[in-house]
């Protein structure tokens, strides 16, 4: 009997210190994870796959799972028109084995977006050439340069870049709901 009480409290320290989660996901629970291979509005395109690893509940509950999603929108850079990317995950597979489908939606990720300064500053020295051009020989008048490199600032600047979100990012996920999956 001491034998068996020692052997059970053995495996309850060994499972208390490597952190097995054993519940279940919950509604509303808040799961985090890392990107496996980049995503980016310039190329990406909806029904797309992703996958997050090492995923982990803010609780505790849930370690080292795997989440599998598509992307569901894209809306690509442009003129005055921001990058948008969203991302829908529909199942958990736990190191254990079990598997839930869950509808969990993108809460937050790091993503990067590329610097636009060299475009503006490409905007303002096109501007200033034309609008100097164009005081010149239509309107016979100085200024144009100054207004010409304005516009062109202002126009590069309106101009978006496309998003990335790099391999290796992480990303917190918020289930709407989770349901296991019997076993096969």
């Amino acid at each position: 009997m001491r034998h068996l009480l020692a052997v059970t409290a053995l495996a309850l320290s060994v499972f208390s210190i490597t952190g097995v989660a054993s519940a279940a996901p919950a509604s509303g629970e808040v799961l985090a994870g890392t990107m496996t291979s980049s995503v980016s509005t310039a190329n990406a395109a909806v029904g797309q796959t992703v996958t997050l690893r090492n995923v982990r509940s803010e609780s505790g509950d849930v370690s080292g799972g795997t989440m599998y999603g598509t992307v569901t929108r894209v809306v690509r850079a442009g003129q005055g028109r921001p990058a948008q990317l969203q991302m829908r995950f529909t199942r958990l597979v736990l190191p254990s084995g079990a598997t839930y489908a869950v509808d969990g939606v993108v809460s937050g990720m790091q993503s990067n977006t590329k610097n636009n300064a060299l475009k503006e500053a490409g905007g303002a020295l096109a501007g200033m050439l034309v609008g100097n051009m164009l005081g010149k020989t239509i309107f016979h008048a100085g200024g144009g340069g100054f207004l010409g490199a304005v516009g062109g600032f202002l126009i590069a600047k309106n101009n978006r870049q496309n998003m990335t979100v790099p391999s290796g990012s992480a990303v917190r996920v918020t289930l709407r709901s989770a349901r296991r999956q019997a076993s096969h």
